[in-house]
């Protein structure tokens, strides 16, 4: 199978989302500081808007940071949690992450860690299992997913996650509190992601335009968490799918957390011989 033959499979099972990269290996079936408040514009809904839809803009000037992710999953009364960290490059949208699948149903298999490369239009997974040599990378395209990598590689995209708060359409300020030690604003809100998508970036419109489409509703409601320079520290999406094998829709609630903003990011992505062009097993 070539790359571009791969690249169709994948545009292919993204309706699935999950199921073909991640639920399959999962087990699910194919109070703080004071400060300004008013200022920040925490006292009535439209500045709360207003300030959400500026966080994305925010990382882009802090520049980077560390992060860390979690993914809750329930579907047919089963429940997963899927967790990352690593480090992201907002001026670039490129980043890095360790993501680790829970042990298997019966335990009896230790799970290596999936290496993944965040870029631009494209997810890059190292370990990924079924079939892929160890030593080989798996591309895929992600504007061809139906959920628009929201929730595919495991783990949000954490610049992508900043962005769906573009589509902030209610918000309410609910006080103030920490996140690791440091003093946030927790807002707590609605997103739609076909307005994110009209609102995002050029590397990001096209996925959130496919997961407007894809999901189940382009609702997301969200908690997020500013601090005093209003870059996100906190976010939780909760998405809510259809995957082609259940007949319910799978919940979603996806968490990162930023810290550390400044952090030192290299990424180096793999070279052509390096990404694996041939068939992924079924899982």
């Amino acid at each position: 199978m070539t790359g571009r033959q791969l690249e169709g499979r994948h545009r292919r099972t993204g309706a699935t989302v999950v199921a073909a990269v991640v639920l399959a290996g999962a087990g699910l079936g194919s109070a703080g500081c004071s400060g300004g408040d008013a200022a920040a514009g925490d006292s009535r809904g439209g500045e709360a808007v207003t300030v959400l839809r500026q966080s994305a803009d925010r990382l882009v000037g802090a520049g980077s940071s560390k992060a860390r992710t979690s993914m809750e999953m329930a579907a047919g009364g089963t429940r997963v949690t899927i967790r990352g960290a690593g480090v992201y490059d907002y001026r670039k949208r490129m980043g890095r992450l360790k993501v680790l699948l829970p042990q298997d149903p019966a335990g009896v298999a230790e799970r290596r860690p999936i290496t993944e490369l965040l870029a631009p239009g494209a997810l890059f997974m190292k370990n990924r299992g079924a079939g892929v040599p160890a030593d080989k990378w798996v591309r895929v395209d992600t504007r061809t997913l139906s959920d628009g990598n929201l929730v595919t590689g495991g783990a949000t995209d954490p610049f992508t996650a900043a962005e769906v708060l573009l589509g902030t359409r209610t918000a309410t300020y609910v006080g103030r509190t920490e996140v690791a030690g440091t003093g946030v604003r927790h807002y707590r809100g609605t997103a739609d992601l076909a307005d994110a998508a009209r609102r995002a970036s050029k590397g990001n419109e096209e996925p959130l335009k496919a997961a407007a489409k894809g999901f189940a509703t382009a609702e997301v409601p969200f908690d997020a968490y500013l601090d005093d320079e209003g870059r996100i520290r906190k976010v939780r999406h909760r998405f809510s799918f259809l995957n082609g094998q259940q007949q319910s829709p799978v919940a979603v609630a996806s968490t990162t957390l930023l810290y550390d903003f400044g952090a030192s990011v290299r990424v180096r992505l793999p070279r052509t011989d390096d990404i694996y062009a041939g068939r992924i097993a079924e899982e």
